[in-house]
Protein backbone atom coordinates (compact mmCIF):
# COMPACT_ATOMS: atom_id res chain seq x y z
CA UNK A 1 0.00 0.00 0.00
CA UNK A 2 1.54 3.27 -0.81
CA UNK A 3 2.47 6.15 1.16
CA UNK A 4 -0.44 8.82 -0.11
CA UNK A 5 -3.48 5.15 0.52
CA UNK A 6 -2.35 5.20 4.25
CA UNK A 7 -2.17 8.94 4.51
CA UNK A 8 -5.44 9.25 3.21
CA UNK A 9 -6.98 7.22 5.17
CA UNK A 10 -5.42 8.74 8.89
CA UNK A 11 -6.13 12.21 7.39
CA UNK A 12 -7.34 14.30 10.58
CA UNK A 13 -10.65 16.52 10.30
CA UNK A 14 -10.65 20.19 9.81
CA UNK A 15 -10.81 22.11 13.13
CA UNK A 16 -14.48 23.29 12.67
CA UNK A 17 -15.70 19.79 12.08
CA UNK A 18 -13.76 18.99 15.27
CA UNK A 19 -15.35 21.67 17.52
CA UNK A 20 -18.36 20.90 16.45
CA UNK A 21 -18.28 17.35 17.23
CA UNK A 22 -16.91 18.39 20.68
CA UNK A 23 -19.86 20.90 21.10
CA UNK A 24 -22.08 18.43 20.08
CA UNK A 25 -20.79 15.95 22.98
CA UNK A 26 -21.11 18.59 25.31
CA UNK A 27 -24.53 19.82 24.58
CA UNK A 28 -25.53 15.74 24.46
CA UNK A 29 -23.67 15.64 28.23
CA UNK A 30 -25.71 18.44 29.53
CA UNK A 31 -29.09 17.20 28.23
CA UNK A 32 -28.03 13.28 30.08
CA UNK A 33 -26.65 14.75 33.07
CA UNK A 34 -28.13 18.39 34.35
CA UNK A 35 -31.17 19.82 32.76
CA UNK A 36 -30.90 23.18 31.71
CA UNK A 37 -32.93 25.91 33.63
CA UNK A 38 -36.24 26.11 31.75
CA UNK A 39 -36.81 29.92 30.42
CA UNK A 40 -38.77 32.43 33.15
CA UNK A 41 -41.90 33.52 32.95
CA UNK A 42 -42.44 37.24 32.73
CA UNK A 43 -44.44 38.47 35.54
CA UNK A 44 -47.73 39.36 35.23
CA UNK A 45 -48.17 43.13 34.38
CA UNK A 46 -49.77 45.45 37.35
CA UNK A 47 -53.05 46.39 37.13
CA UNK A 48 -54.21 49.66 36.26
CA UNK A 49 -56.19 50.22 39.68
CA UNK A 50 -52.99 48.34 42.02
CA UNK A 51 -50.72 51.13 39.97
CA UNK A 52 -52.50 54.08 41.29
CA UNK A 53 -53.11 52.58 44.67
CA UNK A 54 -49.24 52.51 45.33
CA UNK A 55 -48.85 55.63 43.55
CA UNK A 56 -51.80 57.04 46.03
CA UNK A 57 -49.62 55.29 49.43
CA UNK A 58 -46.68 56.78 48.51
CA UNK A 59 -47.99 60.34 47.87
CA UNK A 60 -49.84 60.12 51.32
CA UNK A 61 -46.52 58.83 53.16
CA UNK A 62 -44.81 61.63 52.02
CA UNK A 63 -47.88 64.02 52.61
CA UNK A 64 -47.90 62.90 56.22
CA UNK A 65 -44.39 63.09 56.83
CA UNK A 66 -44.13 66.55 55.09
CA UNK A 67 -46.66 67.67 57.27
CA UNK A 68 -45.74 66.38 60.84
CA UNK A 69 -42.13 67.80 60.28
CA UNK A 70 -41.68 69.98 57.44
CA UNK A 71 -44.38 72.37 56.81
CA UNK A 72 -48.12 73.01 57.86
CA UNK A 73 -50.81 74.47 56.31
CA UNK A 74 -52.96 77.13 58.02
CA UNK A 75 -55.81 79.93 57.70
CA UNK A 76 -55.80 83.10 59.18
CA UNK A 77 -59.48 83.92 60.51
CA UNK A 78 -58.76 86.72 62.77
CA UNK A 79 -57.56 90.43 62.05
CA UNK A 80 -54.79 90.79 64.89
CA UNK A 81 -51.86 90.92 62.35
CA UNK A 82 -53.04 92.70 59.97
CA UNK A 83 -51.90 94.36 57.45
CA UNK A 84 -48.58 92.19 57.66
CA UNK A 85 -51.21 89.35 57.45
CA UNK A 86 -54.55 89.63 56.53
CA UNK A 87 -57.90 88.18 56.87
CA UNK A 88 -58.38 85.13 54.17
CA UNK A 89 -54.66 84.65 54.22
CA UNK A 90 -53.39 81.05 53.64
CA UNK A 91 -49.75 80.55 55.31
CA UNK A 92 -47.92 77.77 54.57
CA UNK A 93 -45.36 77.21 58.08
CA UNK A 94 -42.11 76.44 58.46
CA UNK A 95 -41.97 73.21 61.32
CA UNK A 96 -38.75 72.09 60.88
CA UNK A 97 -37.05 75.33 61.56
CA UNK A 98 -37.76 75.67 65.22
CA UNK A 99 -37.88 71.61 65.55
CA UNK A 100 -36.48 70.66 69.10
CA UNK A 101 -33.55 68.41 69.70
CA UNK A 102 -30.32 69.08 69.23
CA UNK A 103 -28.88 72.04 66.36
CA UNK A 104 -26.95 70.01 63.72
CA UNK A 105 -24.54 72.82 61.69
CA UNK A 106 -25.86 71.30 58.12
CA UNK A 107 -29.65 72.05 58.85
CA UNK A 108 -31.46 74.82 58.92
CA UNK A 109 -32.42 75.15 62.08
CA UNK A 110 -32.27 78.03 65.05
CA UNK A 111 -33.53 79.22 67.49
CA UNK A 112 -36.91 81.50 67.66
CA UNK A 113 -35.54 85.07 67.63
CA UNK A 114 -37.37 88.57 68.27
CA UNK A 115 -39.58 89.84 65.81
CA UNK A 116 -40.32 86.29 63.92
CA UNK A 117 -43.94 85.10 63.20
CA UNK A 118 -44.71 81.87 64.82
CA UNK A 119 -47.89 79.68 64.82
CA UNK A 120 -49.05 78.19 67.65
CA UNK A 121 -51.78 76.39 69.92
CA UNK A 122 -53.37 78.73 71.76
CA UNK A 123 -52.09 77.91 75.21
CA UNK A 124 -55.48 79.61 77.42
CA UNK A 125 -56.00 82.32 79.92
CA UNK A 126 -52.22 82.19 81.80
CA UNK A 127 -53.33 81.04 85.67
CA UNK A 128 -50.11 81.71 87.34
CA UNK A 129 -51.07 85.98 87.68
CA UNK A 130 -54.24 88.08 88.43
CA UNK A 131 -54.66 90.00 85.85
CA UNK A 132 -54.86 86.59 83.14
CA UNK A 133 -56.79 84.58 85.10
CA UNK A 134 -59.47 87.41 86.02
CA UNK A 135 -59.06 89.21 82.87
CA UNK A 136 -62.49 88.63 80.64
CA UNK A 137 -60.89 89.50 77.45
CA UNK A 138 -60.68 86.05 76.53
CA UNK A 139 -63.08 83.48 76.39
CA UNK A 140 -61.87 80.13 76.69
CA UNK A 141 -65.49 78.45 76.51
CA UNK A 142 -66.22 79.40 72.95
CA UNK A 143 -65.57 76.58 70.18
CA UNK A 144 -62.98 78.49 68.32
CA UNK A 145 -60.75 79.45 71.00
CA UNK A 146 -60.32 76.27 72.43
CA UNK A 147 -56.66 75.86 74.85
CA UNK A 148 -54.24 73.78 72.51
CA UNK A 149 -56.39 73.38 69.94
CA UNK A 150 -57.10 77.08 67.88
CA UNK A 151 -54.34 78.19 65.93
CA UNK A 152 -52.79 81.46 66.90
CA UNK A 153 -50.81 83.91 64.75
CA UNK A 154 -48.68 86.08 66.68
CA UNK A 155 -45.31 88.07 66.37
CA UNK A 156 -42.49 87.63 68.94
CA UNK A 157 -41.63 90.46 71.44
CA UNK A 158 -40.20 89.13 74.72
CA UNK A 159 -37.73 85.99 74.96
CA UNK A 160 -38.02 83.98 78.07
CA UNK A 161 -35.65 85.79 80.93
CA UNK A 162 -36.83 89.25 79.16
CA UNK A 163 -38.75 92.32 80.90
CA UNK A 164 -41.64 93.44 78.53
CA UNK A 165 -43.04 96.78 79.45
CA UNK A 166 -46.00 98.58 77.77
CA UNK A 167 -46.97 101.96 78.27
CA UNK A 168 -49.57 103.17 75.90
CA UNK A 169 -48.64 102.51 72.54
CA UNK A 170 -45.29 102.13 73.31
CA UNK A 171 -43.27 98.14 74.06
CA UNK A 172 -39.93 98.39 76.42
CA UNK A 173 -37.83 95.58 76.42
CA UNK A 174 -35.21 95.44 79.64
CA UNK A 175 -35.79 98.97 79.76
CA UNK A 176 -35.11 99.80 76.33
CA UNK A 177 -37.40 101.02 73.68
CA UNK A 178 -38.49 98.04 71.06
CA UNK A 179 -37.40 98.97 67.43
CA UNK A 180 -40.60 99.09 65.71
CA UNK A 181 -41.91 100.93 62.48
CA UNK A 182 -45.28 102.78 63.80
CA UNK A 183 -48.27 103.35 61.62
CA UNK A 184 -51.37 104.79 62.02
CA UNK A 185 -54.17 102.88 60.40
CA UNK A 186 -57.92 102.64 61.02
CA UNK A 187 -59.96 99.38 61.25
CA UNK A 188 -62.64 98.33 59.25
CA UNK A 189 -66.40 98.27 60.43
CA UNK A 190 -67.27 95.21 62.54
CA UNK A 191 -69.28 92.12 60.63
CA UNK A 192 -72.34 92.43 59.67
CA UNK A 193 -74.41 89.30 60.43
CA UNK A 194 -77.10 90.08 58.22
CA UNK A 195 -74.75 89.88 55.02
CA UNK A 196 -73.18 87.32 53.45
CA UNK A 197 -69.63 88.94 53.47
CA UNK A 198 -67.77 89.95 56.35
CA UNK A 199 -67.37 93.53 56.27
CA UNK A 200 -64.79 93.12 59.42
CA UNK A 201 -62.18 90.92 56.84
CA UNK A 202 -60.87 93.83 55.00
CA UNK A 203 -57.35 95.23 55.38
CA UNK A 204 -56.71 98.21 57.22
CA UNK A 205 -56.94 101.69 56.10
CA UNK A 206 -53.21 103.00 56.41
CA UNK A 207 -53.66 107.10 57.30
CA UNK A 208 -51.29 109.24 55.40
CA UNK A 209 -48.51 108.07 53.54
CA UNK A 210 -46.21 104.99 54.40
CA UNK A 211 -42.81 105.28 54.90
CA UNK A 212 -41.07 101.97 54.52
CA UNK A 213 -39.92 100.53 57.64
CA UNK A 214 -36.03 100.50 58.25
CA UNK A 215 -33.80 97.42 57.85
CA UNK A 216 -34.35 94.64 59.98
CA UNK A 217 -37.72 96.59 61.38
CA UNK A 218 -41.24 95.49 60.86
CA UNK A 219 -44.49 97.51 60.86
CA UNK A 220 -47.14 98.02 63.75
CA UNK A 221 -50.70 99.40 62.95
CA UNK A 222 -52.27 101.65 65.68
CA UNK A 223 -55.76 102.83 65.07
CA UNK A 224 -56.44 105.69 67.47
CA UNK A 225 -60.22 105.35 67.78
CA UNK A 226 -59.59 101.74 68.71
CA UNK A 227 -56.82 102.95 71.52
CA UNK A 228 -59.30 104.72 72.57
CA UNK A 229 -61.70 101.92 73.26
CA UNK A 230 -59.06 99.92 74.94
CA UNK A 231 -57.97 102.20 77.43
CA UNK A 232 -60.13 103.65 80.18
CA UNK A 233 -59.50 107.20 82.33
CA UNK A 234 -56.28 107.34 80.65
CA UNK A 235 -54.87 103.46 81.32
CA UNK A 236 -55.05 101.02 78.74
CA UNK A 237 -56.04 97.05 79.38
CA UNK A 238 -52.78 95.63 78.13
CA UNK A 239 -50.54 97.96 79.77
CA UNK A 240 -47.90 96.90 82.56
CA UNK A 241 -44.35 95.10 83.26
CA UNK A 242 -44.49 91.22 82.34
CA UNK A 243 -41.38 89.46 83.23
CA UNK A 244 -40.97 86.70 80.95
CA UNK A 245 -40.50 83.25 82.02
CA UNK A 246 -37.67 80.64 81.28
CA UNK A 247 -39.22 78.05 78.17
CA UNK A 248 -42.07 80.96 77.29
CA UNK A 249 -42.12 84.10 75.30
CA UNK A 250 -44.52 87.11 74.48
CA UNK A 251 -46.18 87.52 71.87
CA UNK A 252 -48.34 90.36 70.15
CA UNK A 253 -50.30 91.35 66.78
CA UNK A 254 -48.89 94.02 64.60
CA UNK A 255 -52.64 95.10 64.64
CA UNK A 256 -51.46 96.49 68.09
CA UNK A 257 -54.91 98.16 68.96
CA UNK A 258 -57.24 95.04 68.08
CA UNK A 259 -55.31 92.27 69.28
CA UNK A 260 -55.81 89.44 71.84
CA UNK A 261 -52.21 88.59 72.63
CA UNK A 262 -49.73 88.24 75.64
CA UNK A 263 -50.77 91.31 76.95
CA UNK A 264 -54.12 89.64 77.99
CA UNK A 265 -53.97 85.52 78.19
CA UNK A 266 -50.19 85.12 78.93
CA UNK A 267 -47.40 84.21 77.50
CA UNK A 268 -46.68 81.01 75.06
CA UNK A 269 -45.04 77.88 75.92
CA UNK A 270 -42.40 76.78 73.75
CA UNK A 271 -43.78 73.45 73.04
CA UNK A 272 -47.24 74.74 71.65
CA UNK A 273 -45.43 76.79 69.28
CA UNK A 274 -45.50 74.84 65.58
CA UNK A 275 -43.29 76.61 63.84
CA UNK A 276 -42.61 79.91 61.66
CA UNK A 277 -45.14 81.90 59.18
CA UNK A 278 -43.40 81.13 55.72
CA UNK A 279 -45.62 82.72 52.77
CA UNK A 280 -48.80 83.02 51.63
CA UNK A 281 -50.13 80.47 49.10
CA UNK A 282 -53.34 81.78 48.37
CA UNK A 283 -55.19 84.82 50.12
CA UNK A 284 -58.94 84.64 49.36
CA UNK A 285 -60.38 88.49 50.48
CA UNK A 286 -63.96 87.46 52.59
CA UNK A 287 -64.80 90.98 52.82
CA UNK A 288 -66.27 91.11 49.13
CA UNK A 289 -70.05 89.84 48.74
CA UNK A 290 -70.18 86.54 47.24
CA UNK A 291 -72.44 85.27 43.89
CA UNK A 292 -76.06 84.72 45.25
CA UNK A 293 -76.47 81.69 43.55
CA UNK A 294 -74.47 78.47 44.89
CA UNK A 295 -73.59 77.09 41.89
CA UNK A 296 -69.87 75.56 40.42
CA UNK A 297 -69.97 78.57 37.92
CA UNK A 298 -70.62 81.15 40.69
CA UNK A 299 -68.28 79.29 43.14
CA UNK A 300 -65.65 79.48 40.45
CA UNK A 301 -66.05 83.07 39.29
CA UNK A 302 -65.77 84.08 42.97
CA UNK A 303 -62.13 81.90 43.32
CA UNK A 304 -61.32 84.26 40.52
CA UNK A 305 -63.11 87.34 41.46
CA UNK A 306 -61.96 87.19 45.59
CA UNK A 307 -58.54 86.03 45.30
CA UNK A 308 -55.92 88.42 46.23
CA UNK A 309 -53.48 87.74 43.37
CA UNK A 310 -51.04 90.59 44.67
CA UNK A 311 -50.68 88.62 47.86
CA UNK A 312 -50.39 84.81 47.01
CA UNK A 313 -46.79 83.60 46.89
CA UNK A 314 -45.40 86.84 49.10
CA UNK A 315 -43.36 86.39 52.18
CA UNK A 316 -44.56 86.77 55.07
CA UNK A 317 -41.65 88.75 57.56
Amino acid sequence: MSNESRGAGVAEPPAEAEGGRVRARAGAGDGAGVPAEAPRKPAPPHSVLREYFESLVVTAVMALFGMTFVVQAVKVPTGSMQNTINIGDHLLVNKFIFAPGPRLPFLPQREIERGDIIVFKYPGKYQGEERFRDSTKVDDARPDNTPYRTNYVKRVIGLPGDVVEVRDSKVFINGQPLDEHIVRAENPPGDDSSTPENEGGAPLKVQGEQAPPADGSYTVYLDPEQHELMCHRGACDGDGKFIVPEGFYFAMGDNRDNSLDSRFWGYVPRSAIIGRAMFVYWSFDESLPPSEAPTPVNYLIDFFRNTRWRRTGTLVK
